[in-house]
């Protein structure tokens, strides 16, 4: 391997470790409306600030034994796991598109699905202020990195609009996001309504996840998010619902798969996409 590209390596994964860090702390407050920026990291239990050299992305942890120096209380190692998943997305996102706007865009999305992920996970929340954020950055960076604009192109061209540029990118990625949020709001409006009201099936908080993808990733891609999430998060939850009385009725955290399922769309989905429709013949 290229000495050049083993550094840069090492390189986003220290940048990756230490945005990580600060996504845990918005993963652990966000859902309980405190502030990401104030006041400074500390034990959730004896509230003891956490000195600097304690908070060393993963290398604390592992140093502490997974417990906070002062009460002992364990430290979840959900810590760990969010700073190296950060690092992986880099690196993975930089293998995939090199140094680039692309990079850019898709280190952004990976690392506000990650809190996503996360928040649904343990807290089944997915917190308003980053959805939004998301839309506004995925808006944003369309501008600078084009959307997939096909599905609308196509009824565009039938009334002889033939949109080009960075007008066609922000239409898909409008569009994206109509789609991914407007199917969900209207499965998860026909699921309650079937089931007379009596549970939630979609929570609006996937509705604004799926805005937010939409409009990072375009119609295309945020169809193979839906699919995909959709797949695993069946595959899992079936077998454990028949299997075991504990997850009978259990609240999935339907987010988590839809946000690792972006996670792979960004990054790998497009060749999925491109191999469906040369097999299917719809590829011209």
């Amino acid at each position: 391997m290229n000495l050049g590209i083993l550094v840069s390596y090492v390189t986003l994964a220290v940048f990756g470790l230490a945005f990580g860090s600060f996504l845990n702390v918005c993963i652990f407050r966000l859902p309980r409306g405190e502030s990401v920026i104030a006041p400074r990291s500390h034990c959730p239990r004896c509230s003891k600030p956490i000195r600097w050299y304690d908070n060393i992305p993963v290398l604390s942890y592992l140093l502490l034994g997974g417990r906070c120096r002062d009460c002992r209380e364990r430290i979840s190692p959900i810590y760990p796991a969010v700073e190296i998943l950060t690092a992986a997305i880099l690196v993975a996102t930089f293998v995939r598109y090199a140094l680039s706007p692309e990079f850019v865009k898709y280190a952004v999305l990976g690392m506000l699905l990650l809190i996503v992920i996360f928040t649904d996970l343990t807290a089944r929340r997915i917190p308003q202020p980053v959805t939004l954020l998301g839309m506004g950055l995925g808006l944003l960076l369309s501008v600078i990195v084009p959307v997939d604009n096909r599905p609308l192109e196509w009824v565009l061209r039938w009334f002889g609009i033939f949109p080009e540029g960075v007008t066609s990118s922000l239409l898909g990625s409008v569009a994206g996001a109509l789609f991914g949020g407007g199917l969900f709001y209207a499965a998860g409006q026909a699921f309650y309504y079937l089931g007379r009201r009596q549970k939630e099936y979609l929570g609006f908080g996937d509705v604004m996840l799926m805005l937010m993808v939409g409009t990072f990733l375009g119609v295309p891609l945020t169809l193979v998010t839906m699919f995909l999430g959709s797949l695993v998060g069946s595959l899992i939850a079936l077998p454990l619902e028949i299997i075991t009385r504990r997850f009978r009725g259990y609240h999935w955290p339907y987010g988590s798969f839809l946000g690792t399922a972006a996670i792979y769309a960004a990054l790998g989905g497009q060749a999925l996409l491109d191999a469906y429709l040369r097999w299917s013949g719809l590829a011209g």
